[in-house]
């Protein structure tokens, strides 16, 4: 398993359909934007492709100094239930062992429909050694969780790192607590 960058075109179009299946409209950036921040170096798009270079899934970072959020993250629907997730988490871990590495995941404490699959999903970060920070916040009108390796994420860093992708975004995050 390895990551790879996906803007050559030899991944691009499986990304971007992995993309536009896995995340809800609402918290989906324009694909376009991300395209010209991986450009200007505050997002790297990847692909997350097997020993015969077949297309698994994605990871999409966003960076700020020197935090790097995870911001999307999908195993492709007909290659899971064989590890991709975890061994991706390990390959992401070690890329950016430089940068405090962290995630945002919905909060499972909150009533849901698919409360089943954010338990599972946060009892899936936890076990490849994620822990829970202190910090929930309001992203786009959804409760989540900030997850990380171990290292402090402060709020305001946090919202530094959305500005970056423009104000009418980062608007749209608050802290809860």
């Amino acid at each position: 398993m390895e990551l790879v960058h996906a803007t050559p075109k030899q991944y691009l179009e499986e990304l971007k359909s992995l993309y536009l299946e896995a995340f809800p409209k609402a918290e989906r950036k324009p694909f376009s934007m991300l395209l010209q921040m991986e450009q200007e170096g505050i997002v790297e798009i990847l692909a997350v492709v097997d020993e015969e270079q077949t297309f698994c899934g994605l990871a999409i970072m966003a960076f700020y100094e020197d935090l790097a959020l995870l911001d999307y993250f999908a195993v492709s629907a007909k290659q899971r239930d064989r590890g991709i997730g975890s061994i991706t988490l390990r390959l992401l871990k070690e890329r950016y062992k430089e940068k405090r590495f962290f995630l945002e995941i919905e909060d499972p404490a909150v009533e849901a429909s698919n409360k089943e699959e954010r338990i599972r999903r946060k009892a899936f970060y936890l076990r490849n050694g994620m822990i829970p920070t202190s910090l929930v916040v309001d992203l786009f009108g959804i409760q989540m969780e900030i997850l990380t390796f171990g290292q402090r994420i402060e709020y305001q860093e946090y919202h530094r790192l959305y500005e970056q992708f423009g104000k009418e975004i980062a608007d749209k995050i608050h802290l809860i607590s």
